[in-house]
This record gives C-alpha cells, structure tokens and sequence, in this order.
C-alpha cells in the first residue's frame, strides 16, 4: 500500500501542476490515461493477491509455507518495482507540454475523422434553407442545465418521422444550455405528445464539462487556453505559443479538408425532418487564433508564426471562400500589431500578410515567400 499511495501522490502532484501551468481542460485526458489506469490496477492487484495468500501460511496443527503463493508475490513484487520506474518515466513525458499539445490536436484530428466522413467539396452550391415556410409555433426548452456533449440525430429524424413534425435544434454540440432555455423549435407541434417531447430531449446528451465526442471547437480551445497562459505576462513563454499554434494549423488543416456534417436531415428522401447546427470553417478559425492574436499584438515572433500558420491553411485548401477568410484574418493580425510595434517589427509581417494575400490566387502561390520563423 506505500508504493500505491506513491503513485496516488505523484498521480495528484501532475493533475495539479498540469491544471495550474496549462489549463484545467486537461485534465479529463489525464485520468484517462491507460498507463495510469494499469499502474492503479497492477499495485492494487498485488495487494489484494498478497493479502488472500496470507491465511495459507500457518503453523497450527502443521506448519506449511506455500512455496509457489510465496513465489508468485516475488515475482508480483518486481514486476510492481518494474512498472513503478516505468510509470515515473511515462508521467515525466505526459506533463511534457509537447506531448500534451500533440495528444489533443491527435485526438481532435481523430474526432474530425469520425464526424465528418466526406471530403471537402469548394463551390458546392448551398441551396435554399428548407425552414422557409413553416411555422414554428412550439419551443421545447432544456429541462436540466449542461453543456451538449452529444446530439443523437438519428433518433431526432426518427422522432420526427414518426410524430410528424419538423424539428428545428437552436443550440449546437458544446453550447451551454441553462435549464428553461429554447432547446429546438417544431414546426405542427401540436401533433406531438408529452412522450414524444421527451424522446426529442433524449437524443441530446448533457454534462458539466464539454467533452471530444462530438465537439470538435474542444480540442481547439484547450490548446488555445495552453497557448494564452505561455503569452501571459506571467510566464512569457512564447516558445509554447509557437507550438500550440502549430497544432492548431495542423487541425484546422484537417478541419478544412473534410465536409461538415450535414445540417439539413431528411427521411424519406426528399421529405425535411430536422436542422442540426454544426460549426463552420470560419468559426472554427476564429475560436483557434483570435484570442491569441489579440495577446500576442506585441508579440513579432508569436504574430509571424500566426501568418504562417494561416499561409499553411491556405495552401492546402483549394477553397477560394477560405482563402479569402484566411487573408482577412492576416490583414487583421498586422493591423492589431501596427499600434504596438515599429516599423522595424512590422515590415517581416506586413511581407508575410503580402504573401498571404496572393494566395487567394491559384494553390501554391506566393508559397516561396513564407519561409521563416
């Protein structure tokens, strides 16, 4: 049990310094580590072998010592002292902000995968919103506060179908929801029991903390907030900033290269059922790099890696709309930068903002003049 409290002690000692010098997202990721959750279980599970093999050593009416039970728990003992080295080593990667940065954006690149199946298709004609013209006369508010950690729309167009109403879902996965708030809107309400309203708030699932299952804006604002404490004037680490912008181009990079879940849900083909709100590529873009432009407007080495990060989502998209939003968002971070850097400072920006800019044009160019820190 000492080398279990050890392990609990230096276990608590890393969720705090992880919360206090990164963010406290993170730790949720941390108490799911599986090497954490193996070391618990191999100590525990020799404590509890030792104590069942205690009674089989007595001296009363004959003495006997299990020879074999006494072996195992030798060889239980090293393989605890073992794997107690290797859970020391692994814990002094985890709170490695390297390692944590790049353990979020794969996990969020890995939740891009699964939610959105399709590839990107630039130019693809939106349509009419198929909302226009009905009327949506009944509301049904959120009976519990939370944060949406899941949405379920395969029961929502079920429901739907089979009450015969259009349902309209007001907030989006990640969105905060206080108890009493509109939650979805129905178009013939008045087809729909007590039953069915309360199969429609099924298929949304709610917690305290948001979560990866569905909300991709997740992964990128824990990185966001690693990224905001480095610039802080209490820490000044901008090398961390650089990194996390890094991943955060990685992701949106990702993000960019697949389809958004469909939006407008129909069954049978043809027939509306239900409009679920999913974030876009602007929005997104905004949550990973505003917040830390308006940080790092003093910041030359921080702003110059925020060009290029915007430049390397350029380049890999062939979507003129995103490319368009990409150059706007570099115009705005030299012009947050005019009022509180020279001229010295702001002429390698205004060059990368330059370069950004053609590449509205067709892909790859003005690539050749992004190279830099």
């Amino acid at each position: 049990m000492t080398v279990v409290s050890i392990v609990f002690a230096i276990l608590l000692m890393t969720l705090t310094l992880a919360s206090m010098q990164f963010s406290p997202c993170i730790i949720v990721s941390f108490s799911r580590d599986r090497v954490t959750q193996w070391t618990l279980g191999i100590f525990l599970g020799t404590f509890s072998y030792c104590m069942a093999a205690l009674p089989a050593a007595h001296s009363v009416p004959q003495p006997f010592a299990p020879v074999v039970t006494v072996l195992g728990a030798m060889l239980l003992a090293l393989a605890c002292v073992g794997w107690l080295l290797f859970f020391i080593h692994h814990i002094s990667r985890a709170i490695s902000v390297n390692h944590i940065v790049d353990r979020i954006a794969s996990e969020t690149e890995a939740m891009i995968e699964e939610l959105m199946r399709w590839p990107h298709r630039p130019g693809r004609p939106e349509g009419d919103d198929p909302r226009r013209g009905y009327t949506w006369e009944t509301t049904l508010t959120s009976q519990v506060s939370g944060y949406i950690r899941f949405l379920d729309t395969r029961r929502l167009v079920a429901v739907a179908k089979s009450h015969h109403v259009k349902v309209d879902v007001l907030r989006r996965v990640g969105h905060f929801v206080p108890a009493g708030v509109p939650l979805m809107k129905l178009s013939r309400g008045d087809r729909m029991q007590l039953d069915g309203s309360e199969e429609l708030r099924g298929a949304f699932d709610f917690g305290p903390t948001r979560t990866l299952q569905q909300d991709v804006e997740f992964g990128v604002l824990q990185i966001v907030d690693i990224a905001l404490k480095a610039i802080s004037p209490a820490v000044n680490d901008p090398t961390t900033a650089i990194g996390s912008v890094d991943q955060l181009s990685r992701i949106l990079i990702r993000f960019a290269s697949r389809e958004t879940p469909e939006s407008t849900l129909y069954d049978p083909p043809g027939v509306f059922r239900v409009h679920v709100p999913w974030i876009g590529f602007e929005r997104l873009l905004d949550s990973a790099f505003e917040q830390i432009r308006l940080y790092a407007r003093s910041d030359v080495a921080v702003s110059l890696r925020l060009l290029r990060a915007l430049a390397d989502i350029a380049v890999t998209t062939p979507d003129p709309l995103f490319r368009r939003i990409l150059a706007e968002r570099g115009r705005r971070i030299v012009e947050g930068c005019a009022s509180s850097l020279g001229e010295e400072e702001l002429e390698p920006l205004r060059a990368r903002a330059a370069a950004l800019e053609n590449l509205t044009a067709p892909p790859q160019a003005g690539a050749e003049n992004l190279s830099g820190p």
